[in-house]
C-alpha cells in the first residue's frame, strides 16, 4: 500500500471552543486545495523537538470542515493531561508549521447522502460527522438529519452556536444536545446519547430506513453499535462507527 500524501500546512488561526477543546485552522504552504471526503483525518507529524523524543510523534486527528476545495482546514484537538500531542498542538503558536500525512480514512459520508441519518457523538468525535454535516449544507442537501451530540457539563459543549444556527436555517436538521453531568439550571436533555437513539431513530424512519455514523470512545462506540444491531435490529451497512482510542 502506498504511503499517505505529505504535505506542510501553517497554522493561520486558532481559538477555544471549550475549556478544553482548541480549535486550530491550518492553510497548506504550497497553496493546493486539500482534497478529502467528509469523515476522513490526517495524521498530524509533531517535530521530537517539542516532544522531548527521538522520532517524529504522530497524532490523527479528523478534519473538522467541510472539503470546499479550499487549501485550509480545520482540526479541533482535546487537551489530555500528560498527552504529548495535544501539549504540544494546544501550545503551538500562530505562524508555526507542521507536516501532515494524507487524508485517509473510511468513515465517510457523500455530501448527498439520501437516506436519513443519524449522527451520534461524543466529545470532539462530533468532528468528523461536523464535516459530513457542512458538506451536506453546502450541497443544499434536504435528507433529513438527526445530531444527537453528548458531553459532561454545559460548558463542554463544542459548536453549540453553530448547531442552533443550523437548526434555525433547515427544517430537515433535528439536534439534540444531552449532558451526562448536568447542573440544576439546565433545561435541555440529559443522560449518555445511548438513552436518545430509539427515539430519534423513530422520528428518522418516517422518512425511510436510517443509516447511523456514530463516533467517540470505544465505549460509547460499542454500546451505540450493540443496542442498534442487536436491540433495534438495523442491518450491518446501515451502521456507520469510528472510535477515538
Amino acid at each position: 500500500m502506498a504511503a499517505p500524501p505529505r504535505f506542510t500546512a501553517r497554522l493561520t488561526a486558532a481559538d477555544a471552543l471549550t475549556p478544553n477543546v482548541r480549535r486550530l485552522t491550518f492553510t497548506r504552504t504550497d497553496g493546493q486545495s486539500l482534497a478529502f471526503a467528509p469523515g476522513q483525518w490526517v495524521n498530524a507529524c509533531l517535530p521530537c523537538s517539542g516532544i522531548g523524543g527521538e522520532s517524529v510523534l504522530r497524532r490523527a486527528y479528523s478534519i473538522a470542515s467541510p472539503p470546499l476545495g479550499a487549501d485550509t482546514f480545520e482540526l479541533a484537538v482535546t487537551r489530555v493531561e500528560g498527552g504529548p500531542g495535544s501539549t504540544f498542538l494546544h501550545a503551538l503558536a500562530i505562524g508555526a508549521s507542521l507536516e501532515f500525512e494524507g487524508p485517509q480514512g473510511f468513515f465517510t459520508r457523500e455530501p448527498t447522502f439520501a437516506s436519513p441519518t443519524l449522527f451520534v457523538a461524543t466529545g470532539t468525535g462530533f468532528t468528523p460527522l461536523r464535516s459530513m454535516l457542512l458538506a451536506a449544507v453546502a450541497a443544499g442537501s434536504r435528507t433529513p438529519t438527526h445530531v444527537i451530540l453528548g458531553v459532561r457539563r454545559e460548558p463542554d459543549l463544542l459548536y453549540r452556536d453553530e448547531l442552533e444556527a443550523l437548526t434555525r436555517a433547515h427544517d430537515w436538521l433535528t439536534v439534540t444536545l444531552t449532558l451526562s453531568q448536568p447542573s440544576a439550571q439546565w433545561t435541555g436533555a440529559q443522560g449518555y446519547v445511548q438513552g436518545h437513539i430509539p427515539a430519534a431513530l423513530a422520528g428518522l424512519a418516517v422518512h425511510g430506513e436510517p443509516h447511523v455514523f456514530a463516533c467517540g470512545l470505544q465505549r460509547m462506540v460499542s454500546t451505540t453499535r450493540a443496542l442498534v444491531r442487536n436491540e433495534l435490529g438495523f442491518p450491518r451497512e446501515r451502521m456507520h462507527a469510528e472510535r477515538f482510542d
